[in-house]
């Protein structure tokens, strides 16, 4: 097969997979309801039904990408596809609702099998002068994901049932499991050794108390668990530096600054928009009295132009400094975010719509340039690796980014439907949350400008002064 076959192929399996696992997650959130109807679910269930598959996907991150480097990406690859694509298929026979919290955990497994190594895969087979563009064209496949998500979620819960979301699972997951075995090679980061299973206990332990810990950080219960878990990481990180086959490389942070300030960066500005959606979805319908599919609509806008300038935002970063780029990026979309602080009950569509369509901007100007900082960051035999270690930062931000929104639900509105006598406290709550997710942006910018030049560049400087 041609090299340009080969890459060719590499990408749509990367694509696919990357479209898969953002349209599951969004379209599952249209459909919740249902779900809830149908298992006889109260709200604390029914929020596990979401937060289990995130917890599962961050907890299990960067072991699988320390094993991908050991034993092969390919491997683990198709064994996160297929875990998906099995476990969307038993959530449809679930007897109840425990079983669909632990197809969601399997589902949550399967994905963090796929999230780092599928980066990884499509980096390593592509140039650094084309790696970008590559980079691209899969975070617009994210984008894609998220877009079609909560539209076709909505019309397939409503017109065939929620069953329907995870079906439309199977046939993607099995079509990139095929080629994924036919035409992917395999490929190992070269790394040598034992996973650490110790540290993946602590790391794991650690993660699941602070994410956790955060969502209930007005109790004293909420708060200990936070505190375990800081413990917990310090624990950690003294333990990897000492480890004989470490999980993570503490020289990745400590001795390479563009490694570290750009998963920072992406940790940032993920807890800054992850909960735009929800928010807005929040927003749109009860305060502004939309449908649910009117609601999809209009939140489709920021993916959708995430998808059409991501790959112009790859391709750019193969040219031009890609902090220069991502802190661009970062910094329009604490402009989008500061917009929707003015939002009130009397807002235009104009007025609604404009804060998305520049964060979407902001978004696919920051997401691929920032990818590409952090893969360019680390040598070939650690991409594994690195994709899996910026794939925690995301889905840990966005756990920040909930948390933060629970918090802030918790101090204003407490535990009470939102019903139109607490609309006020719910506005109040909502726009205090725009302006720390804004306020985030901003102090991400420097978070992104200040990790330096990358590997690629700085071996790409004295041929160009040559």
């Amino acid at each position: 097969m041609e090299i340009s076959s080969r890459r060719a192929i590499v990408l749509a399996v990367a694509s696919l997979s990357s479209f898969l696992t953002p349209f599951l997650g969004s379209s599952v959130n249209i459909a919740l309801p249902a779900i809830g109807e149908a298992f006889s679910m109260d709200a604390l269930m029914l929020n596990w039904v979401s937060t289990s598959y995130l917890f599962a996907s961050a907890i299990f991150l960067l072991p699988f990408g320390r094993m991908a480097d050991i034993y092969g990406r390919k491997l683990v690859f198709a064994w996160g596809v297929a875990i998906l694509t099995l476990s969307s298929f038993l959530i449809v026979l679930s007897p109840s609702a425990g079983f669909v919290i632990a197809f969601r955990i399997m589902q949550g497994l399967g994905s963090s099998m796929i999230f780092g190594t599928g980066v990884a895969i499509l980096t390593s087979v592509y140039p650094p002068e084309e790696r970008g563009r590559a980079l691209g064209i899969n975070v617009a496949a994210v984008y894609l994901g998220l877009s079609l998500g909560p539209f076709l979620g909505g019309v397939m819960t409503e017109h065939i049932g929620w069953e329907s979301v995870f079906l439309a699972v199977i046939p993607i997951g099995l079509a990139v499991l095929a080629l994924t075995i036919l035409c992917v090679r395999e490929e190992r980061g070269g790394e040598d050794g034992a996973i650490d299973v110790p540290g993946s206990f602590v790391y794991s332990a650690s993660l699941v108390a602070l994410m956790y810990g955060f969502s209930r950080i007005q109790e004293a219960t909420g708060i200990a668990l936070v505190l375990a878990g800081i413990a917990g990481m310090l624990v950690f990180l003294v333990w990897e530096k000492r480890a004989r086959h470490p999980l993570l490389k503490i020289d990745l942070i400590t001795r390479n600054r563009q490694f570290a300030m750009s998963n920072l960066a992406a940790f940032i500005h993920y807890s800054a928009t992850f909960a735009i959606t929800f928010l807005m979805s929040l927003y749109l319908q009860f305060i502004k009295g939309m449908s649910p599919q009117q609601a999809g609509l209009i939140l489709v806008s920021q993916p959708l132009v995430m998808t059409l300038f991501s790959p112009l935002a790859g391709r750019l970063s193969d040219r031009i400094a890609p902090r220069v780029l991502a802190s661009v990026g970062m910094a329009v979309t604490s402009l989008g975010l500061f917009l929707l602080v003015f939002l009130t009950d009397g807002a235009g569509m104009v007025q609604i719509l404009t804060p998305l369509l520049i964060i979407g901007l902001g978004f696919a100007f920051f997401s691929s340039p920032n990818t590409n900082a952090v893969m360019g960051a680390v040598d070939r035999r650690m991409y594994g690796l690195a994709g899996g270690f910026i794939s925690t930062m995301r889905v840990t931000g966005q756990a920040m980014s909930m948390g933060i929104v629970l918090m802030l639900f918790a101090l204003f509105i407490g535990a009470n439907a939102i019903t139109p006598e607490l609309y006020p406290a719910f506005m109040k709550s909502m726009r205090i949350g725009f302006a720390v997710f804004s306020l985030l942006c901003g102090l991400g910018i420097f978070a992104s400008l200040a990790r330096g030049v990358s590997r690629n560049q700085a071996a790409e400087s004295p041929r160009q002064r040559s």
